[in-house]
């Protein structure tokens, strides 16, 4: 459990008889990561972040936060977290800036933080408006910025890019990784938004109906993979595919100008590659295409 900022064992719970949620789930999530919590909608993920934060109890108290019990830790664990949880509470009749006062109060910080937490989230120009002026993405923005009042050591965030458009969603990114590099603050962050926890995260937890099916380092994943697709972009591939297939047994016409190989390892993709031009086979691009999604898709189909 040393230099862990999350610690869960062997946690089960039931919302009801018939309604397993989770089973027997086990996360551990160093100090300084970047955590991406991975799963289909009824995964499992958010009763997972309830548990987290309180709003859902484990009877067996295996749920732990800087190496102690959580429930031990009520309520002063709190200055050491920001969570964002579903759908943030805002007071829509309120400016930013009082909004954010309003949690000042709450957690007995000093309001010059305020100026600080609106700049780190873009809305430095915005925070005398109303809230109920801003658009989702302010909204999402603002939220976040509420969760970092007090510095906190530890970030729980779900799904929090939720009605961003790319830009607002880049500099959310942006965002979390500058926190964690330049504070070394933990984020959790649960999302399905596949190809964004593959940008920022260090490490990957994926759940499947309630049960962890993966759990490490992005390279650890990708090491579980058997197959590597490459796409290979050529001229008029029509000329060259009985070829390129009487010496590749996993071969697909994408387009007139695209081919995709399945190779066993990456190690195979210089042999391809100096295939490609012994043959004089015209190579544009190559291109492997394999990611995140391919890897989540094959540990939960």
């Amino acid at each position: 459990m040393k230099n862990t900022a999350i610690k869960i064992e062997n946690l089960s719970f039931s919302y009801s008889k018939k309604q397993k949620a989770l089973k027997n789930l086990n996360i551990n999530v160093p100090k300084g990561a970047i955590y991406g919590f991975l799963g289909a909608n009824g995964a499992g993920k958010s009763t997972t972040m309830q548990l987290l934060t309180g709003i859902l109890s484990s009877s067996k108290k295996n749920v732990f936060l800087f190496e102690k019990e959580l429930q031990s830790q009520f309520p002063f664990i709190f200055s050491k977290i920001g969570a964002l949880v579903e759908t943030p509470s805002l007071y829509l009749h309120l400016t930013g800036i009082d909004n954010l006062r309003c949690i000042t109060k709450l957690k007995e910080v000093s309001e010059d933080k305020i100026s600080e937490v609106l700049g780190l989230v873009g809305l430095s120009d915005k925070g005398h408006l109303k809230v109920k002026q801003y658009s989702l993405g302010m909204k999402q923005r603002l939220a976040i910025a509420m969760t970092l009042l007090g510095e906190p050591e530890l970030l729980l965030l779900d799904e929090p890019v939720n009605g961003l458009d790319p830009t607002g969603i880049t500099e959310i990114r942006e965002l979390l990784v500058k926190l964690n590099k330049e504070k070394g603050t933990t984020i959790f962050i649960s999302s399905h938004l596949l190809s964004e926890i593959e940008k920022m995260c260090t490490h990957i937890g994926i759940i499947d109906k309630g049960e962890l099916k993966f759990e490490g380092s992005i390279e650890e994943l990708e090491s579980l993979t058997k197959k590597h697709k490459i796409l290979v972009k050529t001229k008029d591939i029509s000329t060259n595919i009985e070829l390129i297939k009487n010496s590749y047994k996993d071969v697909r016409v994408e387009n007139n100008d695209c081919v995709m190989i399945e190779l066993n390892s990456k190690e195979e993709i210089p042999v391809l590659t100096k295939f490609l031009i012994t043959n004089d086979i015209p190579v544009y691009e190559i291109k492997i295409v394999d990611g995140l999604e391919e890897w989540f898709l094959s540990l939960t189909k």
